[in-house]
């Protein structure tokens, strides 16, 4: 993910947008599984694993599952980040909420979101209740709700080039009998050309399998991605709204 936007926010302490996140993944996980288990029912990936020498396609699908867990984790841990967030919301905009931030903010739901709030109180604080500039903050934030999905972008990218790499090998599989390929032998014939087969075999396969592999993880880390800029969104929101205007007013020396 590039950059953080701020965008639309849940209006209730119920809205499930960043649980819809994990349940979004396990509709898109088990309509891969079900297409899985049509292409072997059919012989098709047994076909592949079999045609293809080099296992490089057998490379692609295990780095494709060790990916989706480690998606399924970081969706799992962006859920309960956003649901973190919601209860910080819920016990901020009750009508005292304000006194939660006078105990450095240690009664809220854990979370990183809990702890941007209490590096904010702890700012405040440190310049006499001043206007806060929370902007350095805001940027820790999002580095720490980020925290590994740039690993999605990284494995999508070494499908692509396995597969890539796969093509290389069958074209050169492909050629190599050609160099001493003699008309008049008809052994030999047949021979070069199981050869041809095996590489054009190889290199189609490995490809398919690259592109395929790379497009999921794709979608799977866009998904992931925007449940994270949702998170942070919230985040946003939550502090301007229920944080830094009650830390200014202590500034200002009023009632909070």
């Amino acid at each position: 993910m590039s950059s953080m936007t701020i965008g639309p926010i849940a209006n209730t302490a119920t809205d499930p947008s960043e649980r819809s996140a994990l349940l979004f993944w396990m509709i898109f996980t088990g309509l891969s599984i079900f297409a899985v288990v049509l292409l072997w029912r059919f012989g098709l990936i047994h076909l592949m694993l079999t045609s293809d020498r080099t296992y490089i396609s057998s490379v692609i699908a295990v780095l494709y599952i060790l990916t989706c867990g480690h998606c399924f984790l970081r969706t799992r841990a962006i859920a309960r980040e956003g649901a973190a967030a919601r209860r910080c919301r819920a016990v901020l905009a009750a009508p005292d909420g304000s006194k939660v931030l006078d105990a450095s903010a240690s009664a809220l739901p854990r979370g990183l979101v809990r702890d941007h709030i209490e590096s904010l109180v702890t700012k405040a604080a440190a310049q006499d209740y001043r206007p806060v500039d929370q902007t350095l903050l805001l940027r820790t934030l999002a580095d720490r709700l980020r925290g590994s999905n740039g690993f999605g972008a990284f494995v999508s990218d070494t499908l692509m080039k396995l597969g890539l790499l796969g093509t290389i090998i069958g074209f050169i599989i492909m050629l190599a009998p050609i160099a001493g390929l003699d008309a008049a032998d008809k052994v030999a014939m047949r021979s070069s050309m199981g050869l041809m087969s095996d590489g054009m075999a190889v290199a189609m396969y490995t490809t398919l399998a690259g592109l395929v592999g790379s497009i999921l993880v794709r979608i799977q880390y866009y998904m992931l991605d925007s449940a994270t800029q949702r998170v942070f969104s919230d985040a946003v929101v939550l502090t301007e709204t229920y944080v830094t205007p009650v830390l200014e007013r202590k500034g200002a020396g009023t009632p909070s």
